[in-house]
């Protein structure tokens, strides 16, 4: 086991990073990392969506569909660990709470 399996918490979160070192995911390149922000209501205050650009550049919206709600996707590029992936969804979820957001989801293309 690794340090940094070893530092991993019992959550969702940590059980991908278990997945993904199971996979060989190489943590030591920079990789993009696309976060999720879904709202309650749709569409999303334009002022949540300038916070985003502010904040992270390019967003990408994602209308609703007859099989998927719609939300918001950013992408930040780096080292892929634990506590920059759940910092970034705690931060964006603080911002996003006034507007009806929550950013919960991630994900890594390898």
């Amino acid at each position: 086991m690794s340090d940094a399996e070893a530092t991993w918490p019992n959550d969702a979160d940590g059980g991908v990073f278990r997945r993904m070192l199971e996979s060989g995911f190489d943590f030591s390149g920079e990789w993009s990392v696309d976060f999720s922000v879904d709202f309650y209501s749709w569409p999303p205050a334009p002022e949540a969506l300038a916070l985003l650009r502010a904040g992270y550049g390019e967003v990408r919206v994602f209308k609703p569909t007859a099989d998927f709600n719609g939300y918001l996707e950013f992408q930040v590029v780096g080292k892929v660990t634990y506590e920059g992936v759940t910092s970034v969804q705690r931060k964006v979820s603080a911002q996003m709470e006034p507007f009806g957001g929550i950013c919960e989801t991630w994900g890594v293309m390898h």
